[in-house]
């Protein structure tokens, strides 16, 4: 796999860190999770079977798993143990606990000379705000993530998911194999630091440009886009479903599949600043149209006529499509202990060396005497689940 050979030591908890690790373990990378005896706060958070959440095994896949108390000098020769062959370190705890611990960038080079390490923190490794806590809905209401959610009159509105922590993470795994790619053509070591708010800030697209443009910040328009249309959700004759023409060619089929020339050729409409400009009207003159059928009648003839559009699934409907299925992107892993969860599958389709899940999310300090070895001046004991 394109990751084997690699062994990364994973002290991070939660979501953001495990999401990041458990890309690069489904690459083929050896992570190795350091837990403390308690385990990842994630072990008792969510819904689960047999003792295991089903929530924590969605992020921990392919991992192997250590205990260790990291504010004990046994735990920190531990950890010293599994650094000295390691490739890369991973830590999401706040800026300067790395160092408190006895683990700062220069000692981390004298026990593994060239490691990469990679932090990832609520604010980033400096700043004013380096010190404060941060989760998810804190880097979503600062990043200005929250402020271009929601209608025009709504209040600002957080995404469902912990997108701030998937983000980040993705970043993380982004940056670390970057940094391991620079050291093999270039030698030396890296240190990657990635933030939940940056990450956040980082998707603010067209809303950022338009901003550094003019100075104005876009109002919020619910499910229309603001700077396109007709682009959105539109009720049919029993539902509703969401149609993207983005441009002027897609416009122009969407207008035909409608079968409304008068539409497609009145001046209002005739460019995307128009369209949007008489945006309520534009929706009008479609959905009157569109409620002459059914939704599935729709996205067959929009879809044909090459309009995007779908439905609008819920997760019921979005693991019952044929499409998501061919992907596999729900996948049964069998374990040991607790028979056999579903989870997410790979959204990264390798053809020659595709990811697979090699292990099954790991019970609490599972590997510990596997990795650190029984009857050395380090005495250890494998946790229960």
């Amino acid at each position: 796999m394109p990751l084997t050979g690699l062994r990364i030591v994973d002290l991070t908890r939660v979501i953001s860190g495990p999401f990041c690790t458990m890309l690069l373990a489904d690459l083929g990378a050896d992570v190795i999770k350091v837990e403390p005896s308690e385990g990842d706060p994630l072990r008792t958070q969510g819904s689960g079977r047999n003792g295991l959440s089903w929530y924590y095994a969605s992020f921990n896949r392919n991992k192997r798993s250590v205990v260790l108390d990291l504010k004990t000098e046994e735990g920190k020769r531990g950890l010293e143990k599994l650094l000295v062959d390691a490739d890369a370190v991973i830590d999401n705890f706040r800026p300067g606990v790395m160092q408190r611990l006895g683990f700062g960038e220069e000692r981390l080079q004298q026990i593994r000379p060239g490691i990469i390490t990679c932090s990832i923190t609520g604010f980033g490794a400096d700043g004013p705000y380096r010190d404060r806590p941060a989760f998810d809905f804190i880097a979503q209401a600062m990043s200005g993530f929250m402020s271009v959610n929601g209608g025009k009159e709504d209040p600002p509105q957080r995404s469902g998911l912990p997108i701030s922590d998937l983000v980040c993470g993705i970043y993380g795994a982004l940056g670390l194999c970057a940094a391991l790619l620079g050291r093999e053509r270039n030698g030396g070591a890296e240190r990657v630091d990635v933030s939940l708010t940056n990450s956040m800030v980082s998707l603010l697209a067209y809303t950022a440009s338009h901003y550094f443009a003019t100075g104005e910040v876009l109002p919020r328009t619910g499910n229309d886009h603001p700077i396109a249309s007709p682009y959105g959700l539109f009720k049919t004759r029993d539902g509703q479903i969401a149609i993207a023409p983005s441009d002027n060619v897609f416009f122009g089929r969407l207008m035909d599949a409608l079968d409304l020339p008068k539409v497609k050729n009145d001046p209002d409409f005739a460019d995307n600043f128009r369209r949007v400009e008489h945006r309520d009207r534009l929706r009008e003159l479609v959905e009157e149209r569109l409620s002459e059928r059914d939704s599935t009648d729709w996205i067959e003839r929009l879809n044909a006529a090459g309009v995007p559009c779908g439905p609008i699934y819920d997760l019921k409907g979005v693991f019952s499509d044929p499409q998501i299925a061919s992907q596999k992107m729900a996948i049964d892993v069998p374990t040991a202990a607790h028979d056999t969860v579903r989870m997410l599958g790979f959204p990264i389709k390798l053809k020659e060396r595709a990811c697979q899940v090699r292990r099954p999310p790991p019970q609490l300090g599972e590997h510990t005497v596997e990795l650190l070895n029984p009857g050395t001046e380090l005495s250890v004991r494998r946790q229960g689940p």
